[in-house]
């Protein structure tokens, strides 16, 4: 019987949350301002939580909630109350690291699922079975996994045991993310959601008798990035992780844009349609353009992670710069009789290759005659924030972006 994974999409917020469902995602994770590894503003509220499963469920969508940083004594006093306000909102499952966390949400909602997160460092089948063991549902591996270790894994844990791993986005220098680089160098603590990600940052050598002479160690005006890691792109062979057993197809990002959200999910979205459209077929073939809309985010340089061995997870030596070919520029809220209503997110002008992603992951080229703004003046650019507008267009779906090509 056809394993069909499930996509699992990040949600930083109510309107990311929305963004990812409509964009593809079957489910979607998310964090509340304590025990959820990411530091404001990437968080829900409680309202807010109960808000979006409400919208996630309308739509036979489910929520995870992030429950995966190592508490302090006073904050595990707080578990409980936190642990049965979520199971109020109805998500369906907590994401967990520490036993504690774990021990509680059995104890005050055992009804619910629970996850292990990738923060535990699962590397292999025996510590995947003690997981399942102790009453997790499912584990979320390592990044440092291979497709063979991830195979020898599912081959040796109870079939009941659901296997998740990262398909897309950063990627950290340290294993499974525990880093302490951040707290030691700039105080954030990386295991509390406030990573200041110095490995990105520009280096350079300095001998002790020569103080303030700085060497470049690399070949780069802009110093060198010795820890800096590519992002991790899995689309192309997509068909070879679902066939090592994974359950769970997850993108990185809680903390990206609504429009990153929208444009990878929708991108993976096609990518996991075209393997299950033939999943017998040993020869998947991405379409050409399910990896020109992963382009067309911001982006590092992409790598396939560690899936083929470490000798394919290169680190970006020249630059931690992104790559920014395309811009979100605007929203389209309404079309009607060939007009669609749009809301400014960017400065676009007449002219500007332009282009329309749809919630669907088709990308419509757009070059309207005008623009309108809200007093119905014929314009040439939407230089204000959040301005709204009007603009000539082929039919355009709600929920649609618009971004403008930048080189």
């Amino acid at each position: 019987m056809l394993q069909i994974p499930e996509l699992l999409a990040p949600a930083g917020d109510l309107e990311r949350l929305r963004y990812a469902i409509n964009y593809g995602a079957d489910a979607v994770y998310c964090g509340l301002p304590e025990f959820g590894m990411r530091s404001a503003p990437a968080n829900f509220t409680p309202e807010q939580l109960a808000e979006g499963v409400i919208y996630a469920h309308a739509r036979g969508r489910k929520v995870y909630l992030t429950m995966n940083t190592l508490p302090t004594n006073e904050e595990a006093d707080r578990l409980p109350e936190a642990i049965k306000e979520a199971a109020k909102a109805g998500v369906d499952a907590f994401i967990v690291a520490d036993l504690g966390v774990l021990d509680a949400c059995k104890t005050f909602a055992p009804d619910i699922d629970v996850h292990m997160s990738t923060q535990t460092g699962i590397t292999n089948w025996a510590a995947a079975r003690a997981a399942y063991n102790m009453g997790a549902k499912r584990v979320v591996l390592a990044r440092e996994m291979t497709l063979q270790d991830i195979a020898i894994l599912r081959d040796k844990t109870p079939p009941e045991l659901e296997i998740e791993a990262f398909v897309h986005g950063a990627m950290c220098m340290s294993v499974s993310g525990r880093c302490l680089l951040s707290n030691y160098m700039a105080g954030r603590d990386a295991n509390r959601g406030q990573c200041a990600q110095p490995c990105r940052w520009k280096y350079y050598l300095s001998e002790e008798t020569r103080p303030g002479q700085l060497y470049e160690i690399g070949e780069n005006e802009n110093g060198s990035y010795i820890l800096n890691a590519n992002d991790m792109c899995t689309a192309p062979f997509l068909d070879l992780i679902c066939k090592a057993g994974v359950d769970s197809l997850k993108i990185e990002g809680r903390a990206k844009t609504f429009y990153y959200v929208a444009s990878v999910t929708a991108a993976y979205r096609r990518a996991l349609d075209a393997y299950l459209a033939d999943p017998l077929n040993d020869n998947f073939e991405l379409p050409a353009e399910v990896y020109e809309e992963l382009t067309r985010t911001s982006h590092r340089h992409y790598s396939p992670g560690f899936y083929f061995g470490r000798e394919q997870a290169r680190q970006a030596t020249d630059s931690a710069t992104y790559i920014r070919e395309w811009e979100f520029v605007g929203t389209v809220d309404g079309w009607e009789n060939g007009v669609a209503s749009c809301q400014q997110r960017g400065k676009w002008s007449l002219g500007d290759t332009l282009e329309a992603l749809c919630p669907d992951g088709r990308s419509i080229p757009l070059n309207p005659e005008w623009i309108e703004n809200e007093a119905g003046e014929r314009v040439e650019s939407t230089p204000h924030a959040m301005e709204k507008y009007t603009i000539p267009t082929p039919e355009l779906p709600p929920m649609s972006l618009l971004r403008r090509k930048t080189v």
